[in-house]
């Protein structure tokens, strides 16, 4: 795989997606969780994506329950979670894994292409985020610490 839109994935309401979809876009992919300290960035991405989406960001969300149980819920669940909690407008995901054997290929993917701190491979927490070009080349990794306004300014200039 050469680039984040060689694969698919599933959207929150069951529909598979080939993420080529997106290609031209400016990507931020983020793995994601409704019971989560980091959860409140669920506003700040969304605040992102109102801000850029007109000039070609798209904000991928990926729930995953594989840190502390802090995505319980089922699909439907998440959805009216995000929607009624925070407004969120940008795509939403199937639920995935994204550490282990079974890892969703996309998350194989971006941890190989970005490794973390001391070049750690498997995603620490929720709320990490993957910076992907408009050509489908991932350049940059954060920590679920990094909130989204604070990458705003890498973003800003990879947009059209």
């Amino acid at each position: 795989m050469s680039s984040v839109y060689d694969f698919t994935a599933n959207t929150i309401d069951g529909q598979s997606i080939k993420l080529d979809a997106y290609k031209g876009k400016t990507l931020l992919i983020v793995n994601v969780a409704s019971k989560c300290g980091f959860t409140p960035q669920y506003k700040g991405l969304e605040a992102l994506y109102e801000k850029y989406k007109d000039q070609g960001l798209v904000i991928l969300g990926f729930p995953c329950d594989q840190f502390g149980h802090q995505e319980p819920g089922d699909e439907k669940e998440i959805m009216e979670f995000c929607s009624l909690t925070y407004d969120v407008k940008f795509p939403m995901f199937a639920k995935i894994k994204v550490n282990g054997d079974d890892a969703h290929p996309l998350y194989k993917y971006l941890k190989s292409e970005e490794k973390g701190i001391l070049g750690t491979t498997n995603i620490k927490w929720n709320f990490t985020k993957f910076l992907v070009d408009k050509t489908g080349k991932v350049l940059k990794r954060y920590g679920s610490i990094d909130t989204p306004d604070s990458i705003g300014k890498d973003i800003a200039p990879l947009l059209a």
